[in-house]
Order: structure tokens, then C-alpha cells, then sequence
């Protein structure tokens, strides 16, 4: 087997994109749209909102092809930035276009990246950047995200959605510039989207020196060979690979479907893991009604797993909006 094919290599593609447009009509896309990704055997979730297109969805080689080619043609998203990885088992149970005000929800009006942003730093030119003393790196991602793996010498500023990041900026804006020249800040995310409006944001805010990974990290991973990298453990997904690393393999993470938080090995190995039913992140916070529940759940998935199909009360990582992202 040719694993340089990567229609040998593995049976689906799966596409992360974004692209901040100007839709007039979102309502009109959204139909045409879904019911295309369905003739093609095309699963995920795409939002489609007044300023552009975000998603990430999973089907077979071509069927991706013929769905970005339609992307391609709305509006403006002629460059839609796209980042190409396989899998070798569908990710995702449905096929799920959704309407929203944003497509990465941060909540602070009159943010457009279309007209100011920080600048784009290619994944080669990264180690670079982020090694300069004179530089702070930030990781905009959530902080369950951050938890399975960053950049060396990345600011953490544990946060558990996107929307609570303008608000730790402005906190902690005197303590990460301090005072005379002020630092250049690179910011990064999984795939780019958060990284322009944060830099966006920051730009809006008054910083000048802002730079971002063009691409995200998945970019980067894709890019920049393993024994180059700066990057530290794994990068977490919208999807039920939950993780990936180096060369966009999948990871080791599981998900927990109590909680949906990322598993590693040794939370699986924890007295408090069962699967589908607790993990030590949540076992503390849910009633032993509540795992009941859940274990009674997991046993109807098993046994329609046993039969060839999926349980319609299958808990499912919610993709594309990096952590709504």
C-alpha cells in the first residue's frame, strides 16, 4: 500500500476551514449547502454567519473535493483557508449547517479581521519568532485544549471558552507589556480562526506588534518536521479523533462522554474512569443518578454498535467552532 496516496492511505478526509467573507444572506447557503454535503457522503458541522464560513467536516476523498469546490464559490471565499488530514474512521455521526451570529464567538462588537489584523507568520518562520526574547507567545485556546499540549514558553491564560478571552487580555494587559518598549505578542490556535480575531482584538485594543501562526497549529504539525519542532504533546480536534500530533496522525486522547473532556492514558487508567459514564475531571461534580444515566446510555450505544448503528443518544465533540471554541 502507497501510504504518499492518501487515497490508500486512509479511506476519508477530513478539512478544518474558515474564511472570514461578507454573507448578505446566510439563510439562502445554508440548504444547498447541507443537502450537497449529504449527496456526497460529507459528515460534520459547518456555521455559516454575516461574516463568513467556519467548519470542519469528514467524507470520502472526492466528496470533500466537490464540497470545498462549492465553498470556493460563495462570496469571497475563493482563498477559504483549508487544512487537509485523514482519518480512518468517520469522526463525525451527522451532517450539521448551522446559522449564528459569529463563527468564532468572542462577543466584542465591530471586530472585523477582514479589515485589521495582527501579522500572518509561516509555520517555518515560527520557531523563530516565539524563541526571540523580545517576544510573548499566547495560546488563545481553551484550557482543556492546552491541557494535551503548547507551544514551549506559551502563555496559558486558562480560559474555558473564547469568549472569556478579550476580558483576561484586558486584566492582564499591564503585567504582559509592562512598561517602556513593549514586547511583540504572538498568538496561536488550532487552525488560525481565533488567532484572527484575537489579533484583531488586540489591534482594536491599541497593540501594535501582533503576530499570528498562519495556519494554526495543525498547519504547523503538518509542516514542520518532529525533530524541528517547539511544539509539546498533542494538539486536541473538534472531532472524535480528539487528538492529533506530528504529520496530523491521530493521537492517543480519548474522549470522556460524561463530560467531554480529553482522556490521556492514565485518566483511563484512574478508579474514577468508566467509560461513557465518569472520568477523575467530572466524576466529583455529577450525582451517582446522573452516571446512572449515563451508564444505561452507554449500554443502548453498545448495543446498537453491536448491530451496525448509532445510538441517537451518542454524545458527540461539537466541531468547527473552535471552542464556542
Amino acid at each position: 500500500m502507497d501510504k504518499s496516496d492518501p487515497d490508500t492511505a486512509a479511506p476519508l478526509s477530513v478539512a478544518a476551514l474558515y474564511r472570514f467573507a461578507r454573507f448578505e444572506d446566510c439563510a439562502s447557503l445554508r440548504a444547498p449547502l447541507e443537502r450537497l454535503c449529504r449527496e456526497h457522503g460529507v459528515r460534520g458541522t459547518l456555521l455559516l454567519a454575516p461574516e463568513g464560513i467556519n467548519g470542519t467536516i469528514a467524507g470520502p476523498h472526492a466528496g470533500i473535493a466537490q464540497v470545498l469546490d462549492a465553498i470556493r464559490a460563495l462570496p469571497d471565499c475563493a482563498d477559504v483557508d483549508v487544512k487537509l488530514s485523514t482519518a480512518s474512521s468517520m469522526p463525525f455521526h451527522r451532517m450539521k449547517v448551522r446559522l449564528k451570529r459569529e463563527i468564532v464567538t468572542m462577543g466584542v462588537p465591530d471586530i472585523d479581521p477582514r479589515t485589521i489584523v495582527g501579522t500572518y507568520v509561516e509555520p517555518q518562520d515560527w520557531n523563530k519568532l516565539i524563541s526571540d526574547p523580545g517576544t510573548i507567545v499566547i495560546d488563545t485556546r481553551n484550557d482543556y485544549e492546552v491541557a494535551l499540549g503548547t507551544f514551549e514558553g506559551a502563555i496559558d491564560p486558562k480560559t474555558s471558552t473564547f469568549r472569556d478571552f478579550p476580558d483576561w487580555f484586558r486584566k492582564e494587559r499591564d503585567r504582559l507589556l509592562g512598561e517602556g518598549t513593549a514586547p511583540k505578542v504572538a498568538m496561536f490556535c488550532t487552525g488560525g480562526i481565533r488567532c484572527e480575531k484575537s489579533t484583531a482584538f488586540l489591534k482594536q485594543e491599541g497593540v501594535e506588534d501582533v503576530y499570528h501562526l498562519k495556519g494554526g497549529i495543525l498547519k504547523y504539525l503538518e509542516t514542520i518536521p518532529q525533530e524541528n519542532s517547539l511544539w509539546q504533546g498533542e494538539c486536541f480536534v473538534f472531532d472524535q479523533r480528539v487528538a492529533i500530533g506530528h504529520g496530523l496522525v491521530e493521537g492517543s486522547h480519548t474522549l470522556c462522554h460524561a463530560c467531554r473532556c480529553p482522556l490521556s492514558a492514565e485518566d483511563r487508567a484512574s478508579p474514577l474512569h468508566e467509560e461513557g459514564v465518569s472520568c477523575p475531571a467530572c466524576y466529583a461534580e455529577r450525582t451517582d443518578e446522573q452516571r446512572a444515566s449515563y451508564r444505561e446510555r452507554q449500554r443502548q450505544e453498545a448495543l446498537a454498535a453491536a448491530r451496525g448503528q448509532v445510538h441517537v443518544g451518542a454524545v458527540l465533540v461539537e466541531p468547527g467552532n473552535e471552542g464556542a471554541d
